[in-house]
């Protein structure tokens, strides 16, 4: 496993470089169907991540963002690769360098290896089941990083958010906690602010793919804290065919 996350952060990191030169240039914003902004970033990414998955020896089916029609499926009990070749394009799109690569492996309905790199700020995130959560910065050192562990009923939370989906439910939500301090991070940085002790809790409502959490998820987890629906139970990822994720939150703790 360790072998197999170290070819994953270089495939990563040749996706973000890819990334980083249309970043630097002129491009243009097209949109899906959904009405969400795609660039050439996003379809670069994917094709370089794509094409050394497939050189890899040990073949998986790839579910990515940017192809969810190419998924050939997968069979129960075994494995399959999810990807977001740039989470955060609307980040991407303003500039404010907080957008990732997110590659995942996913065994039966759980998240086993992720990677989380951070191409524009020059940092990584990877972990794999047993492995524990790493922070790699640019010159490829490993520091191993952990959650806050502050208890989830403490004062002054400190919460992360999307910048773009705010709703009725969070506000809520957020009136449950005792004087939070809110900060508004783009893309699954806000899984490993929390995954490395810098945040304490991020909650979500609203649509997220599969693609936005797996490799996050695993980061968080290895850490130490907690990924889990509103209801409590752990985020699945064992119906490929279902890409839209129930609403969430990330504990940088374990409940008390």
């Amino acid at each position: 496993m360790k072998e197999l996350l170290e070819k994953m952060l270089g495939i990563a990191n040749a996706a973000g470089s890819i990334i980083m030169e249309v970043y630097q240039n002129n491009y243009e914003v097209e949109f899906k169907e959904d009405l969400s902004p795609v660039t050439k970033a996003d379809q670069a990414s994917h094709a370089v991540i794509i094409r050394e998955i497939n050189g890899l020896s040990q073949r998986y089916p790839v579910l990515s963002e940017e192809d969810v029609k190419g998924f050939t499926g997968w069979q129960p009990g075994g494995f399959y690769w999810l990807v977001d070749p740039l989470d955060g394009t609307k980040e991407f799109i303003s500039e404010n360098g907080e957008f990732t690569v997110n590659i995942a492996l996913i065994k039966n309905d759980t998240p086993v290896l992720g990677v989380v790199t951070a191409p524009a700020l020059g940092v990584a995130y990877v972990a794999a089941q047993g492995l524990g959560a790493f922070k790699v910065d640019i010159k490829g050192q490993y520091q191993r990083i952990r959650v806050s562990n502050k208890a989830r009923d403490s004062d002054g939370l400190r919460v992360v958010s999307s910048r773009h989906h705010h709703t009725a439910e969070l506000e809520a939500w957020l009136t449950r906690l005792k004087n939070a301090d809110i900060r508004p991070v783009g893309s699954s940085l806000k899984f490993c602010l929390i995954a490395e002790g810098l945040a304490d809790v991020y909650p979500r409502f609203g649509p997220t793919g599969l693609w936005d959490t797996a490799a996050a998820q695993v980061i968080v987890e290895e850490a130490g804290g907690v990924v889990e629906t509103m209801e409590g139970g752990p985020l699945r990822y064992g119906d490929p065919s279902q890409v839209i994720n129930p609403s969430f939150v990330v504990w940088g703790s374990r409940p008390c």
